[in-house]
């Protein structure tokens, strides 16, 4: 593992962080004020409590070379618990780290270019792209250069430390916005226009006040076209404004989204333009083409003539027809279609998570193929830059650890937030969820269903985005025969693209227990009803929508007592009967 000289600044951070630390540990630095500055840092509190800390490594739109695969798996298996996960925002976290070992790991990520300094708190976070920039055949623009060029900005910028709350920012390079801008604070999807001597020029449209949360608003886009050297202005502009009208009373009303409601969009608006017409007196004026785009360029990866580009995006139908294990996942899991020839195929993480032995195989098939890679929004990794003739050798390398299967970003997928397992905020374990609604499509055959999404969440906050997949849960407790358990709301018709978002509408509330027999059905019907090239959306529509499905499954909202069925009133993956626990939010600290 070749490690790097340490960015001083980030040196400085981890020195600063030893010595508050030690002043902590002494008792001379206040819970609270700690708290806070620890969040700041990516350090995140745990249900277990004590010293148990989450530790968050930014990922900024995906990207990972070789050394950092290595030094992942090595702060998995040396400070955590053997293996990493990957976040729908494409972090990478490890859970029981003590927190006297985080300065040594904050040392070990930098020897490797990674940081976790503002991946938690109220900062600007991980500055997220869509995994297949620069290798999508769809793109406007490859966004990479310009999402770099966005995290570097940001990073410790003083408008980013102490904000009234998170600030998400988010990268697309098309209108099919696999990036998922939509619902994000700031999301930037890449377009064009033609101009008065007919030539097309470049840029962006950008989005703004987006969130899922307890209260999803969808993005508002600020103006019809923002050229390429207003771009970091533009992002600027809205941080200033957020940070000077976010609501610093109401933790539960501060993000970018409420501001909308408190001021109006006209007004909102307003100010941003006119803060951004202004910024270049500022020293921190970011305006023209950065450094970053200027040295490595942003032109579109381009189409492939003769090939059909692969069809991307949420509610995509993929026929799998192949009988045997490679054919099959070769048509799920590999995208074709770019100018250059090259290919991008998915490697498929079980509920995100990646063992410290699956990060070593895939940091070595990385240099075996010399290949790019990224983690994806849902939770798997994405290579690109393949031949054909790697193609078998990548199936093979990924087969032997267990990364292979087809339908990856398929109905397989389900995705879903740490939950009750290492979260304050979730009441219930929604990771065992997942693992049991994937069992059951199994069982069902119905795994590699193509055009539908699963996602959950533990609790209300959409850390899962349950209310943009086709079908999602929420986790919440019930009360049935004078007993607390374990419970879903079953939500449908979420989806996120070509710069719309719908939010799942709410179908029918279930025992934790059945909610995997609902998906199956769900999924079941689906794919027996749907016509040709139907999303799961138009053929819920079709159907009647949320509230007609889910009064056909509303047999399964029911509770057997809990001698008839105990199992009924213990959570997934705990022995005890359940309870619902809800810490201190280090959410809204």
């Amino acid at each position: 593992m070749l490690q790097r000289e340490i960015d001083p600044a980030q040196l400085a951070d981890i020195e600063k962080f030893e010595a508050l630390l030690a002043q902590y540990l002494a008792g001379e630095l206040p819970e609270d004020v700690f708290r806070v500055f620890r969040l700041n840092n990516g350090i995140y509190g745990q249900r277990q409590g004590g010293h148990n800390q989450m530790v968050r490594v930014k990922i900024p739109y995906g990207k990972l070379d070789p050394d950092q695969l290595d030094m992942l798996a090595h702060i998995a298996e040396t400070y955590s618990r053997g293996w990493g996960h990957i976040t729908t925002r494409q972090n990478i976290q490890f859970h029981f780290v003590e927190l006297e070992r985080v300065p040594t790991v904050m040392r070990e990520l930098a020897s490797v270019g990674l940081t976790t300094r503002e991946a938690c708190g109220d900062t600007v976070r991980n500055i997220q792209g869509c995994h297949l920039a620069g290798a999508c055949p769809y793109e406007h623009l490859d966004i990479s250069p310009w999402a770099e060029a966005t995290f570097r900005h940001l990073l410790r910028h003083p408008f980013s430390q102490r904000l009234p709350r998170k600030f998400k920012i988010n990268f697309s390079g098309c209108e099919t916005d696999c990036g998922q801008a939509m619902f994000n604070d700031v999301g930037v999807i890449a377009t064009t226009r033609v101009r008065d001597d007919g030539t097309v020029e470049a840029g962006f449209r950008v989005y703004v006040a987006g969130g899922l949360g307890a209260n999803p608003h969808p993005a508002l886009a600020l103006e019809e076209f923002t050229p390429r050297e207003e771009l970091l202005p533009t992002i600027e502009a809205i941080l200033r404004v957020f940070e000077q009208t976010g609501n610093r009373k109401n933790k539960l009303r501060a993000r970018l989204k409420w501001v909308v409601d408190q001021l109006g969009w006209d007004e909102l608006k307003e100010r941003i333009l006119a803060t951004r017409k202004y910024l270049i007196a500022s020293s921190s004026w970011p305006g023209g083409i950065p450094a970053e785009v200027a040295k490595y360029g942003d032109a579109p990866a381009g189409l492939k003539a003769g090939v059909t580009p692969t069809p991307l995006g949420q509610g995509t139908p993929v026929a799998l027809r192949g009988t045997k294990p490679y054919e099959r996942w070769a048509e799920s899991n590999v995208v074709r279609g770019v100018a250059k020839g090259t290919i991008s195929a998915y490697a498929y993480a079980r509920l995100g998570d990646i063992t410290a032995a699956q990060f070593r195989a895939l940091a070595s098939i990385q240099r075996e193929l010399a290949l790019e890679v990224r983690v994806t929004n849902r939770q798997n990794l994405v290579f690109r830059g393949l031949s054909e003739g790697q193609l078998p050798v990548l199936y093979a390398r990924l087969e032997s650890i267990g990364m292979a299967q087809p339908g990856a970003e398929l109905a397989r997928d389900v995705v879903a937030c740490p939950g009750a397992d290492t979260c304050n905020l979730a009441v219930t374990q929604s990771r065992g969820l997942a693992d049991a609604i994937g069992t059951a499509l199994e069982e069902a055959g119905l795994a590699e269903v193509g055009g539908v999404r699963i996602n959950i969440s533990g609790c209300t906050n959409s850390c899962g985005q349950h209310h943009a997949a086709d079908i999602g849960f929420m986790g919440a407790e019930r009360r049935a025969h004078g007993r607390s358990a374990p419970g879903y709301q079953m939500l449908l018709g979420g989806y996120v693209g070509q710069e719309q978002i719908y939010f799942g509408e709410r179908a029918l509330r279930l025992p934790a227990k059945n909610a995997p027999q609902a998906a199956v059905r769900v999924v079941s019907r689906f794919a027996e009803e749907r016509e040709a090239g139907e999303t799961f959306r138009q053929w819920l529509d079709r159907s009647g929508g949320a509230k007609a499905i889910g009064a056909e499954l509303a047999e399964l909202d029911t509770f057997p007592s809990p001698d008839e069925a105990p199992e009924f009133y213990i959570d997934y993956g705990e022995t005890g009967p359940y309870v619902a626990e809800v810490g201190e939010s280090e959410c809204a600290t």
